[in-house]
């Protein structure tokens, strides 16, 4: 169902399965596990295009990437055109293929700056940074909920003013911002969003299966999924639903994070995204308790290591 390949704009995607953008997650080494294992893109974590005007290290590191990652899409958050149109033309994201814009965050301290999901109670705003990322040439993909809350649903007349916008594709989240991650996702709006438009339409919220993602497919008729902290929690799920044959297991892939991490991050912070990852590839996992604290208590890769392949050496 998700394995054939999509073209958003000018750019292909190799399947309709997405990663979606986690704030403290999909840093460069997890997004090239989910594309390798079948994820059609991977985002970075969410940019401030503020934050882009001081480069610092927190953003550099955030921006990532080399040549193993093939298509390279960026996820920025703000609430100021002119921002946006200077962050997509900057030297910083020469390198990206996709910018993807947030408009679905739901956090308080994101509302009260008038970002994220708080940009559907503007619409007029929120078209003009559309377009402001479009007179940079590249790609241009929007995340959004159905709206502030059940009495505000607006996707229908957003859905459509993302594609007059300029919109290469919309993802929607089918849950209001008042739901934040909450609930059983409002699949008929998301439908409705889908009807509205002709461009590529992604649906996302609640897909922890795969029995999951095509209930979703079915109940929305969207061109795909976008899968959000189930994807950090099993990878696999990529290739199992784009049908890629692989022989990966968790050990395995968790160690193989663990030799990118310690190429490309300096040691302390390639700890803690490891330490992240195998705590959720250890869900659900029996017997693990002791060896969960002696992780987190270990300051070196290498001793890392050592505890992972322990916790990990049943090839679970």
């Amino acid at each position: 169902m998700f394995e054939k390949e999509i073209m958003i704009g000018r750019t292909r995607f190799s399947s309709t399965v997405l990663m979606a953008p986690l704030a403290g997650y999909t840093c460069f080494p997890f997004r090239l596990m989910a594309r390798r294992l079948g994820a059609g893109s991977a985002y970075t974590e969410m940019v401030s295009t503020d934050a882009l005007k001081y480069n610092d290290k927190a953003t550099s590191k955030l921006l990532y990437t080399d040549d193993r990652e093939t298509l390279k899409c960026v996820q920025l958050l703000g609430s100021v055109p002119a921002s946006f149109e200077k962050a997509a033309r900057s030297d910083l994201l020469a390198k990206f293929d996709v910018i993807d814009i947030n408009m679905g965050c739901p956090v308080p301290n994101v509302i009260k700056s008038g970002e994220g999901c708080a940009l559907m109670e503007d619409i007029p705003r929120a078209s003009k940074i559309i377009e402001a990322c479009k007179r940079s040439g590249k790609t241009v993909s929007v995340k959004c909920r159905l709206g502030m809350n059940p009495q505000k649903i607006v996707i229908e007349e957003f859905a459509r003013m993302c594609e007059a916008s300029g919109a290469d594709m919309i993802t929607v989240h089918g849950r209001t911002r008042n739901m934040m991650y909450d609930g059983e996702p409002l699949y008929e709006y998301i439908r409705l969003a889908k009807a509205s438009v002709k461009i590529p339409v992604f649906a996302n919220g609640g897909i922890d299966s795969v029995e999951k993602a095509a209930e979703m497919m079915e109940k929305t008729k969207a061109d795909g999924v976008m899968l959000a902290r189930y994807g950090f929690e099993n990878p696999l799920i990529f290739s199992l639903l784009t049908g890629k044959a692989v022989v990966d297991t968790k050990r395995s892939l968790i160690l193989e994070q663990l030799d990118i991490a310690g190429e490309c991050f300096d040691e302390l912070s390639a700890l803690t995204y490891i330490k992240k990852l195998a705590s959720y590839f250890m869900k659900k996992l029996p017997g693990t308790k002791r060896l969960k604290l002696e992780m987190y208590k270990c300051g070196s890769l290498k001793e890392l290591r050592e505890i992972l392949s322990e916790i990990f050496g049943s090839g679970e």
